[in-house]
């Protein structure tokens, strides 16, 4: 899916340059057309390679998220579920700091579900 976006965003700014470097007649609202944005963004793409900031790279990849379960937390929640004997239900109602989803899933990886 990603592989789409950047070629697509990459087949954007090739005929934006042929369009300036005045190789093509093709209009913005035509390449906008071809490459399925909107007109105001083949615009602003056009003003990014008029002052050399286009980035074809995502600006928060390889970053790790901020909410990213540290492996102590983890270890922590692992440890204090296998000492209880409630439901995941008010495990979770009781812990209080992840959503349901998220401690299910954890629990789910290392078996005890």
């Amino acid at each position: 899916m990603w592989g789409d976006i950047v070629d697509k965003k990459e087949m954007a700014v090739k005929l934006i340059h042929d369009k300036l470097d005045n190789k093509t007649f093709l209009t913005y609202k035509e390449i906008a057309e071809i490459t399925g944005y909107h007109p105001k963004y083949i615009l602003r793409l056009k003003k990014e390679v008029l002052d050399g900031t286009i980035s074809l790279v995502h600006g928060n990849k390889n970053r790790v998220p901020v909410n990213v379960m540290s492996e102590e937390e983890k270890q922590y929640i692992i440890s204090l579920y296998k000492k209880s004997n409630v439901s995941i239900r008010k495990f979770c109602n009781f812990y209080n700091r992840r959503s349901y989803s998220c401690i299910y899933n954890l629990l789910k990886e290392n078996g005890l579900i």
